[in-house]
């Protein structure tokens, strides 16, 4: 698509350019010989040019390694396109170095004033030589020693810029780092100050071996605690099976063990059981008034007292509530003993195991605490090193800054001074080529200023574009053109020739013929007998195109009726040679009778020409009698082609339109412009017409580019002059 819209594209200039080469052939010539003259007579200029060499950085700083950042070529952009040696080359063109380099020199202009920076560019190149990292200073001057000492105080001037400029850089970087060194000095000591309270406070020295130790004492812990728990198990229970077979708690257990380890209570129990055994024997002879009971009572009660007494100093609790188990045997009296021991050893291992796990959970909570604690000591120390290291950086910059400030060499240094011309730049080449190319310009200027006040239509493609049209037709153009300086031609003679009958082998009868085709085609559904043809200006062919379409029509042995009604500018009795005494505005008026106005124009077709030309054609055009005529010629004849006025001349073709079965529009390149077109095609849609399509007549052969030509001679020299043959491939 893109390749035929290019294609498209310069078939159209190669139209333009076949059409106006006589005027921008016109224009050319002038514009070369006064633009040889001009450059002949100025003064021949001479360009000297001098070369600087740039490396990325000077020679001092690479050897030493200080100050290397400092006058670094290289390019701030990152799009790739951007070159430092560019940025170079236009601070030399920079006001300061240019300036400057006018002042030495006193450059003065052709009014005997300082030369303008503007006009010192315009004689100054300076362009980077390809592959290398080289840039050329071009001056150009009437004077050949000017030339070399502009050229050379330039570079001059530049190198003693671009030292300063690296100096004032240096000098700034020094001021800025002498500034900045004290406060990034304080930073490190407040940093410094701020890790230390963090340490003391928390109590920080070696966090990751604190961490492997704090996990090994944990892991002692845990196994301290369940052996102690285990021991604990075991514990209690022993004594709870022991108080299960004793039928105790732990408290008498305890009382029953202080009492069996007490003499004084065992030995009045021993008493207290003898002398019951006494009295159970005595009371078996004796009875219990007998003075010897009585007395062995008093004693027994006596001794019972007594063993209250020594029970409640010794475990602080009436006999009373040891419920008779004072006597219990030796092995009960063991086994109590045993619980007692057993309730002592379960306490202090529940004392043990809570230290053990209270010691435990510090350590927990110091271990979950210690990777926020290292957290935070690690942005403290990552804090204080970078401040550390920012801190020394400033001390090395500043070593290299003062280091820089003190050089006097720049990275571009001079390869090769302006030497003074010997032979100016200009040749008559040159000068040929310079007038050559701005003759063309002004010739293409000229071609298109042509072209562009040109509105009327050029080509069938011009033509199709404008109206929206179908095409029904290609007519060439057959008239004899007389060329004029513009290369245009004559519009079609005033007596058109009847090609189709007087030529008929001719290809531009067949074109006729196929305008019939096309128009036969287009009535399949219903038939066109009646065909108003038109155009939009006087000077188209449209009676031309009329007359030949009509006798196409009558050679297929049809009746063709052909009427003039271009009662204004009346053509079709000169085509035809026919009288013009009666014609159809004598019919309409009743003058004559229709039968005595037609006339025979050949075999098959009848002619009805204009008649007398009337004060006002549009109202006998747009009449009952005129409407009236035409149904009667529909009825008799096979077709009838009305010859109607232009439409930008009158309304009649409009008028007519109504009558007919449909309108026929010609179109002839180079006459009719794309105002009356449009105006015309706005006309025909406004008043409702069945526009069958355009026809463009007269189509000259060069300014179409899908037709292609040929030249024969097919008919005789009596007949005819030559023809020019016409095939049409669309």
């Amino acid at each position: 698509m893109e390749s035929q819209e290019s294609s498209l594209s310069v078939d159209k200039y190669w139209q333009v350019l076949k059409r106006r080469w006589v005027p921008g052939l016109a224009a050319f010539f002038p514009v070369f010989l006064l633009a040889l003259l001009s450059s002949s007579l100025k003064k021949p200029t001479y360009i000297a040019e001098g070369k600087l060499l740039f490396q990325r950085t000077d020679t001092i700083s690479s050897l030493t390694g200080l100050g290397t950042e400092i006058g670094k070529l290289e390019s701030v952009a990152q799009d790739n396109k951007s070159s430092p040696l560019q940025t170079e080359a236009e601070v030399i063109r920079s006001v300061p170095v240019v300036q400057k380099t006018i002042k030495q020199l006193d450059l003065r202009g052709k009014d005997g004033t300082a030369l303008e920076y503007e006009d010192f560019l315009e004689k100054l190149t300076v362009k980077d030589i390809a592959k290398t990292d080289v840039l050329k200073v071009s001056y150009k001057d009437n004077k050949p020693q000017q030339a070399a000492k502009v050229v050379n105080t330039l570079m001059a001037a530049y190198l003693e810029h671009n030292v300063s400029s690296r100096r004032k850089a240096a000098t700034s970087a020094r001021e800025f780092i002498e500034k900045q060194l004290p406060q990034a000095e304080a930073i490190v000591n407040k940093l410094e100050a701020e890790l230390a309270r963090f340490k003391e406070k928390n109590k920080v020295y070696a966090l990751q071996e604190e961490a492997s130790k704090s996990i090994e004492v944990l892991g002692n812990l845990q196994t301290q605690i369940g052996d102690i728990k285990t021991k604990l198990a075991d514990v209690s229970a022993r004594s709870q099976l022991i108080r299960n077979q004793l039928d105790i708690n732990s408290d008498l257990a305890l009382n029953m063990t202080s009492l069996n380890q007490a003499a004084g209570v065992q030995d009045i129990l021993k008493e207290v059981q003898l002398l019951e055994s006494q009295l159970t024997a005595r009371r078996t002879v004796l009875k219990n008034t007998h003075p010897e009971i009585i007395a062995l009572e008093s004693k027994f009660s006596a001794l019972k007292s007594l063993l209250q007494n020594r029970i409640r100093q010794t475990v602080g609790v009436d006999a009373q509530q040891l419920d008779g188990r004072l006597q219990e045997g030796e092995l009960k009296q063991q086994l109590a003993g045993e619980l007692v021991n057993l309730e002592s050893t379960s306490v202090g291992l529940t004392n043990q195991l809570a230290v053990l796990s209270e010691l435990q959970t510090s350590y927990k909570q110091r271990l979950e605490n210690l990777p926020k604690l290292e957290l935070q000591q690690r942005e403290l120390e990552r804090k204080l090193e970078a401040a550390q290291s920012t801190y020394s950086l400033l001390l090395k910059k500043l070593q290299e800054t003062s280091i820089a400030e003190n050089q006097n060499i720049g990275n571009a240094s001079r390869v090769s001074e302006a030497l003074v011309p010997q032979e100016p730049v200009s040749s008559p080449l040159i000068n040929y080529l310079s007038a050559s190319l701005l003759g063309m310009l002004v010739s293409l200027a000229t071609m298109y200023l042509l072209e562009s006040q040109d509105k009327s239509i050029k080509t069938i493609e011009e033509a199709k574009e404008l109206t929206g049209l179908t095409l029904l037709g290609v007519i060439p153009d057959f008239s004899k053109p007389k060329k004029s300086i513009l290369s245009k031609q004559d519009s079609e003679p005033a007596y058109p020739t009847l090609m189709v009958r007087d030529a008929p082998r001719s290809p531009i009868s067949e074109a006729f013929r196929m305008l019939r085709a096309n128009l036969k085609f287009m009535s399949a559904d219903k038939e066109l007998k009646v065909i108003v043809v038109t155009s939009s200006v006087p000077q188209e062919g449209k009676s031309t195109v009329a007359a030949n379409l009509a006798t196409s029509m009558a050679q297929m042995e049809r009746r063709v009726l052909l009427i003039d009604g271009d009662l204004h500018r009346p053509s079709q009795h000169h085509i035809w040679e026919l009288p013009n005494a009666q014609g159809l505005s004598n019919v309409i008026v009743g003058q004559v009778e229709v039968m005595a106005a037609i006339k025979k124009g050949m075999d098959n077709l009848d002619v009805i020409t204009c008649g007398a030309v009337p004060p006002s054609p549009a109202s006998l055009l747009d009449s009952k009698r005129m409407a009236s005529l035409v149904e009667s010629f529909r009825s008799y004849y096979d077709y009838v082609i009305i010859d109607a006025p232009s439409l930008n001349l009158a309304a009649d073709a409009a008028t007519l339109g109504q009558m007919a079965d449909g309108v026929l529009l010609v179109v002839r390149p180079g006459v009719v412009d794309s105002v009356n077109a449009a105006f015309a095609c706005e006309m025909l849609e406004k008043s409702g017409q069945n526009v069958l399509g355009q026809v463009v007549n007269g189509v000259v052969p060069k300014n179409e580019r899908h037709i292609n030509y040929y030249y024969s001679q097919e008919y005789p020299e009596d007949n005819m002059t030559t023809i020019e043959a016409v095939k049409v491939k669309v």
